[in-house]
């Protein structure tokens, strides 16, 4: 295809982990990239490789999501460019480790603003093109942890809960107009999340990761499979399903358990 006929690909999160290997993916697959993040040196970088590699077309936004009107304005720089944007990957998103009451206030409400409010207006700026042109993929990266309620990292669990929830409610509505929504739900994952989130030490991370290019290629077969919600890899699914087998009480001790440092 010509560069014009072209779907074009936006990856927030970009400049790293499961963000960049989606870029990998998408540029491989023939699609022109956004790519968004707070780091424009980085994604310059990452965009003349995928340039050099694949001849991608890449547009670099360098946006800090955390901001108010962030969503809005990446939008708006793309509508300036005339950029339609047919596969949305909402990929950003943090965590902040420790007991609900330590952790600094605005910590945890700037973990919302990215993980939801920006994901959600995200969604509500780019769903309706995809609609009125009878064609779009949305994935947004949720996690295991939208399963389970989450002792010690208790707002970004209710965050991917939030995620997988909309997900699901978004893909019925969807469903006839040609738009696929997924919700990726992938385990702890190679990314450098858990070194921002400082829970290196955590149980939960010491049992083996997943490589973000596994992750991501996954989470592509099944978005352009249509597949409203994936679980990435075995132990994960089998984890993901348990939860319909025990009490809720008991999925928190399990959590807190896991979520302890280790030697704790």
């Amino acid at each position: 295809m010509s560069s014009a006929q072209k779907r074009t690909a936006l990856i927030t999160g970009a400049s790293g982990g499961i963000g960049l290997e989606f870029g990998k993916i998408f540029a491989r697959e023939g699609y022109n990239l956004v790519l968004v993040a707070r780091s424009g040196g980085k994604l310059h970088e990452i965009a003349a490789e995928l340039t050099k590699q694949y001849g991608a077309q890449v547009t670099v936004l360098a946006q800090d999501l955390g901001q108010p009107n962030a969503a809005q304005a990446v939008y708006d720089a793309l509508q300036a460019q005339n950029i339609n944007v047919d596969v949305l990957i909402n990929n950003a998103g943090f965590a902040n480790y420790g007991y609900f009451t330590e952790i600094e206030t605005q910590k945890d409400l700037d973990l919302i603003q990215l993980n939801i409010a920006v994901l959600t207006h995200l969604c509500k700026l780019f769903l309706p093109g995809m609609k009125a042109h009878g064609w779009g993929r949305v994935l947004n990266v949720a996690s295991t942890a939208a399963f389970f309620p989450g002792p010690l990292m208790a707002v970004y669990y209710a965050s991917k809960a939030y995620v997988l929830s909309l997900s699901e409610a978004l893909a019925r509505e969807m469903r006839g107009t040609g738009v696929i929504v997924t919700a990726l739900c992938p385990g702890p994952t190679e990314s450098g999340f858990q070194q921002r989130a400082a829970m290196e030490d955590s149980k939960l991370v010491q049992g083996g990761l997943m490589s973000a290019a596994q992750v991501a290629e996954e989470g592509y077969r099944a978005l352009m499979g249509g597949t409203t919600v994936v679980v990435t890899g075995i132990m994960n699914k089998i984890i993901a399903f348990s939860h319909r087998l025990m009490p809720r009480n008991m999925a928190a001790d399990v959590v807190m358990n896991q979520q302890q440092r280790v030697g704790h």
